[in-house]
């Protein structure tokens, strides 16, 4: 018997399908369920899935998934074709939130959304936003990622009028505590309509633009 379960009948119910969560998971546990998904020919996403993991993983099963060490993500089959023109975007206030951006932006294409990405704009040097604000404005929906205060996201929920996510990251030192300072100053925001995700949830900021989106709908029971 195994000692999983996997959410076969998510995407039916809500339309977006399962993610394994690779962390914590022993590298027998993780091509278990790679199997198990091979065998229904479904495509899969294993998020927090490290280099050194994933170095772990038998030779001919990494030849079959296309890893990402930035996002420590990993994809099993063909993903959906991407939109034509990028309806979300994934901005970072600075170099450090790249990892969890590259988790959000992975996790659209796993879903068949391209990502528009506006890299290192944070508040610090407010003229690099300004100069990107015309593309975010076209944007349905716009996650930004930030840490230490997490400013940038209030800053484009007042800019722009799509959907904003603000993505808290564990960037930062000090009473930054681990990314606590930005997540209490998102939810403190005065920016009308913001939504936050927990710290360092790149993969939920995603799912939540998917949902925003409407990209897939669940299917009627059969």
């Amino acid at each position: 018997m195994s000692d999983f379960v996997l959410d076969e009948e998510r995407a039916r119910r809500i339309g977006l399908p399962e993610a394994v969560y690779a962390a914590g998971k022993t590298p027998a546990q993780v091509a278990a369920i790679i199997a198990r998904a091979e065998g229904r020919g479904a495509p899969l996403l294993l998020t927090r899935l490290s280099a050194e993991r994933f170095a772990e993983l038998p030779a001919a099963l990494r030849a079959r998934l296309d890893h990402d060490p930035l996002s420590a993500t990993a994809v099993l089959g063909v993903p959906p074709p991407p939109c034509a023109a990028a309806r979300v975007a994934v901005v970072t206030a600075g170099t450090s939130d790249q990892p969890v951006a590259a988790e959000a932006v992975r996790t659209l294409r796993f879903h068949g959304e391209a990502a528009l990405t506006v890299a290192d704009v944070g508040v610090a040097g407010l003229w690099r936003l300004l100069a990107r604000i015309e593309e975010l404005r076209a944007m349905r929906v716009v996650i930004v990622a930030a840490g230490m205060d997490a400013a940038l996201p209030s800053v484009v929920a007042g800019l722009v009028p799509g959907v904003v996510i603000g993505l808290p990251t564990s960037v930062g030192y000090g009473v930054a505590a681990g990314g606590q300072a930005a997540l209490n100053a998102l939810l403190a925001s005065c920016a009308p309509g913001l939504v936050v995700v927990n710290i360092d949830n790149g993969y939920g900021a995603a799912c939540a633009a998917v949902r925003a989106l409407g990209l897939r709908p669940a299917q009627p029971a059969a």
